[in-house]
């Protein structure tokens, strides 16, 4: 679904008010967090998708991988998870099962999380994700709003997953592309999460599904600040630009665009598909921070020197114009 068919499904339903609740629905953040304690918080979030690779073990990679990154956009720990399934039994064999879910196992593993239990229903298409409770500090949680002006902002993953996985069902994308996507899909955004929290940051959040300006526009809705990116600066598979190029634009990313164009502006001279691939939706993408000008490079290096070595600053949040972004080469 877009964001607007989201807002619209949404819009006038009544919320339960609670003094524990950090983050609700109301504020549209990447999961809830509720207070136990003065020490104590929890995180729930929930994710799951249609296959966007054919590998069954690569699927539950990404697929646990995107749902656990939502905690560590907060700037949480994981620590349980349940399995979502959706599967057709009747025309899939289960041993398709079994290695989506071996796969999932592994990135949990990976992360440092128990699976303690699920859900399936027998469904006519496949589908696989979790449901995740993870902990933080009640001060120490990082939401999308906070961001200031004067902020660098550092995007940790490449974009253009989108449009790679559109090339492979295109049968125009080539193995080596497709690899390549797949890898950072299922990589975990644990160590960005663990370092923004060791150096302190303003806000975050993870780029997936609206692409980085639907996500971006989230952090300055219904703020006094703007963001400028610059293209230049933007991490991007080398490939996904020549798809970008050639057509090979996902679904989601019209209706992105048209979601959010009210809040863009794009310098004059950008070539069409610029705009293509910040909406691109990201599938598993990276952790997108907002970090005061003197953290920035701490930040960026520390980032670095733990593996994350695709991270850049891609530009900064400015006080005008209030409620835009603009687009640079």
């Amino acid at each position: 679904m877009g964001p607007g068919d989201l807002d619209r499904a949404l819009c006038g339903l009544p919320l339960i008010s609670d003094p524990n609740l950090i983050v609700g629905l109301e504020k549209a953040d990447d999961a809830g967090v509720y207070k136990l304690s003065e020490e104590l918080a929890i995180i729930q979030t929930v994710d799951f998708f249609t296959p966007i690779v054919d590998d069954p073990n690569t699927f539950g990679q990404i697929a646990a991988a995107n749902a656990l990154s939502d905690v560590y956009a907060m700037g949480g720990t994981p620590i349980t998870a349940m399995n979502i399934v959706c599967f057709p039994v009747k025309t899939l064999d289960i041993s398709v099962l079994r290695e989506i879910l071996r796969g999932g196992l592994e990135k949990m593993a990976e992360a440092g999380v128990a699976l303690v239990g699920g859900h399936s229903v027998d469904d006519v298409e496949l589908k696989y994700g979790l449901s995740v409770t993870g902990t933080v500090h009640p001060r120490r949680v990082v939401t999308k709003a906070g961001a200031r002006a004067g902020d660098k902002l550092i995007l940790t993953k490449p974009l253009g997953t989108g449009i790679i996985n559109t090339a492979v069902k295109g049968k125009v994308a080539g193995e080596e592309a497709a690899s390549r996507a797949a890898i950072h899909m299922a990589s975990l955004n644990r160590a960005a999460s663990h370092l923004m929290q060791e150096v302190g940051v303003s806000a975050c959040t993870d780029i997936t599904g609206f692409g980085l300006l639907g996500h971006a526009c989230e952090m300055i809705q219904d703020s006094d600040i703007g963001m400028k990116i610059r293209m230049s600066s933007v991490p991007v598979f080398p490939e996904a630009i020549e798809f970008a190029r050639m057509g090979m634009i996902p679904g989601g990313t019209y209706r992105n665009k048209e979601f959010r164009a009210a809040m863009i502006q794009a310098s004059g001279g950008l070539p069409d598909h610029v705009l293509d691939i910040l909406f691109d939706p990201q599938t598993s993408g990276g952790l997108f921070i907002a970090v005061s000008p003197e953290r920035a490079a701490r930040l960026l290096s520390r980032l670095h020197q733990n593996g994350v070595v695709e991270a850049a600053v891609v530009g900064e949040v400015v006080a005008h114009p209030k409620e835009r972004i603009i687009v640079e080469e």
